[in-house]
C-alpha cells in the first residue's frame, strides 16, 4: 500500500513537472520544494478522493462506458489547482484536459510497474 502512495505522488510531480514544461496553458512559478509538495497532494487526493469519487459514481461510469472517469480525474487536478493558487494555474479547459491525461498516463504506467513487482515477489516466495 505504501508503495502505491509513493507511486501516485512520483507520477503527480512528474505529472505536473512535464505539464508546466510542455503544455500551454499550464504554469507553475513556485520553487522546486513547492512542486513536491503539489505532487504530493495530487499523488494523495488520486489515492484517497479518487476511489471514493469513482465508486460513488460508478452508474455514470457504466452509463458512459468509462468515459465518466475523465471527468472525475479532471476534477481532481482542477482542485488541486485551486489549492495552489498562483503557483500552479492551468488556463482552461483544453489544458486541464492535457494535464489530467499526462498525470493519468503516468499514474497508468507507474501502475504497471507496480503490479509487475508486485507479481515477481508473489513468485520469488
Amino acid at each position: 500500500m505504501l508503495g502505491k502512495i509513493v507511486f501516485h505522488i512520483a507520477a503527480g510531480v512528474l505529472g505536473i513537472w512535464l505539464a508546466a514544461t510542455y503544455v500551454s496553458g499550464v504554469t507553475f512559478s513556485g520553487p522546486w520544494k513547492d512542486l513536491f509538495l503539489a505532487g504530493a497532494v495530487m499523488g494523495l487526493v488520486n489515492f484517497f478522493i479518487g476511489p471514493i469519487l469513482r465508486t460513488i459514481t460508478l452508474p455514470l461510469r457504466i452509463i458512459t462506458l468509462g468515459l465518466f472517469s475523465l471527468l472525475i480525474n479532471m476534477f481532481l487536478v482542477w482542485l488541486v489547482d485551486l489549492f495552489f493558487g498562483p503557483e500552479f494555474e492551468i488556463k482552461g479547459l483544453v489544458a486541464l484536459f492535457w494535464t489530467t491525461v499526462v498525470i493519468w498516463a503516468l499514474n497508468f504506467f507507474f501502475g504497471l510497474y507496480s503490479n509487475k513487482n508486485k507479481s515477481a515477489g508473489a513468485l520469488t516466495r
